[in-house]
């Protein structure tokens, strides 16, 4: 793969990083902190819905920290060795975790009768939001899980071309 790419790559890997720590760190609470205080029935839900958002960026992390050992790994020319599944492990299990996790606000928010302070049009935004995260997390688990078959048939392919040169 061309080093120019790789580079390209693992300096967005970078930047979403950074991006991400900053909204574990200011965004996401500050913004919790101003719904509470523009609409006070909001405050038993802060804590719980902070938590859930910066675990689920915490999943982001994750998978972004193994696709850049499986840069690393490719601009070694080593990506078809049983060390890389242990990665693309480590992505599957990130998305899984991050896909509960918005199912699971997705059943809070649709059986908990949280208050709307206007015509309700918040709650219902929300819920769509959480459930296109729920299908995009599973399709993205599905489609990794797929990667992960295709990446053990060519590391297959490369041992037996190995032993035959």
């Amino acid at each position: 793969m061309n080093h120019f790419f790789i580079g390209a790559l693992r300096v967005g890997i970078a930047a979403a990083i950074l991006f991400s720590l900053f909204g574990q760190v200011v965004v996401i609470p500050t913004t919790a902190a101003d719904e509470v205080d523009r609409f006070p029935s909001y405050e038993p839900f802060a804590v719980p819905y902070v938590t859930v958002a910066v675990v689920g960026i915490v999943c982001v992390q994750v998978a972004l920290v193994a696709t850049w050992m499986l840069l690393d790994m490719v601009s070694r020319d080593a990506i078809f060795t049983p060390r890389a599944f242990r990665w693309v492990d480590v992505i599957i299990g990130a998305s899984v975790v991050a896909t509960l996790l918005a199912l699971g606000v997705t059943g809070h928010l649709a059986v908990a009768g949280i208050p709307s302070p206007g015509d309700g049009m918040e709650l219902i935004g929300a819920l769509g939001a959480a459930t296109a995260c729920v299908g995009a997390g599973a399709g993205f688990a599905m489609l990794v899980v797929i990667m992960r078959g295709l990446l053990h048939k060519a590391t297959d392919l490369q041992t037996e071309i190995a032993e035959v040169v």
